[in-house]
């Protein structure tokens, strides 16, 4: 068996930090990272993209609506056409910051309110698809079961794959409780990690209300910003491992001969500046 493991990065705003993203990169296999629009500034973005790199860690954009006051968990009645220019946008944003650490972005998944809109809101979903498809139809795309979002990608032949969510309750339809309801995040990292290795084999787990659910899944989701979400990554991690299941992510970036980091460009006899 095998699964991948992955995290949301990059969350942080100049002086404002947000999460372990060394400490994180040390562990999961996927890192979403943040694009600019609900959160991360450009030394952020490109900090993550080349301790990725060099951990072997595959690169995703984190795409989001233009709300870093709300952090992206605001909904935005935006039209479709610039929803698409604005994913666009955000993806070749980190794309270039993953050129230069000498890898590439892999996949897309869809942040905060974004996330939860194209579950369900068909022209918001076409438009996030649109813009992959546009951009680079052979980007992967991840997100929850049976979402409008994952329907649509895959109708337009991305590669598509599923995620559960470590550390958020599930109500018993299968859907995330609302972050305002109790119980909504989960913190006991073993009780974490032992569910995750039921949702690794895919098996049932509890859903808020104590009834038994199943969520098929690729992928699972440790939140960055999380509190302990290091010890939770760890924990998990470790259960997986003992467990004999293989941790490997969904959407590996190929390797090859000549990638390597861009060089800052030096000549000897121009030391002057314009």
């Amino acid at each position: 068996m095998r699964i991948d493991v992955n995290a949301d990065l990059a969350e942080g705003f100049g002086r404002w930090e947000l999460g372990d993203d060394a400490a994180l990169l040390d562990v999961v296999t996927s890192a979403n990272v943040a694009c600019g629009f609900h959160a991360g500034d450009p030394n952020t973005l490109r900090d993550a993209c080349t301790r990725a790199a060099r951990g072997g860690v595959a690169l995703g954009a984190q795409v989001a609506y233009r709300d870093l006051a709300g952090f992206g968990r605001r909904f935005i009645d935006i039209a479709p056409e610039d929803l698409t220019n604005d994913v666009i946008y955000q993806i070749g944003a980190l794309a270039g910051f993953a050129r230069v650490a000498g890898t590439e972005i892999t996949y897309v998944k869809p942040h905060g309110a974004l996330y939860h809109a194209v579950g369900g809101h068909s022209d918001q979903a076409a438009a996030v698809v649109e813009a992959i498809r546009c951009y680079d139809s052979r980007l992967a795309v991840l997100g929850s079961p049976g979402s409008r979002w994952l329907e649509l990608a895959g109708q337009a032949g991305l590669p598509v794959y599923r995620e559960a969510f470590a550390d958020r309750a599930y109500n018993p339809d299968g859907t995330l409780v609302s972050r305002r309801a109790p119980g909504a995040l989960l913190h006991d990292p073993e009780r974490i990690a032992q569910r995750c290795s039921r949702l690794a084999r895919g098996e049932e787990i509890e859903a808020v209300d104590g009834s038994m659910i199943r969520v098929r899944a690729e992928s699972i989701c440790v939140h960055g910003d999380t509190p302990d979400a290091v010890a939770i990554a760890h924990a998990v991690r470790g259960r997986l491992e003992t467990e004999g299941i293989e941790l490997v992510s969904f959407a590996p970036a190929p390797v090859t001969e000549n990638r390597s980091p861009g060089r800052p460009w030096s000549d000897p006899e121009h030391t002057d500046t314009y």
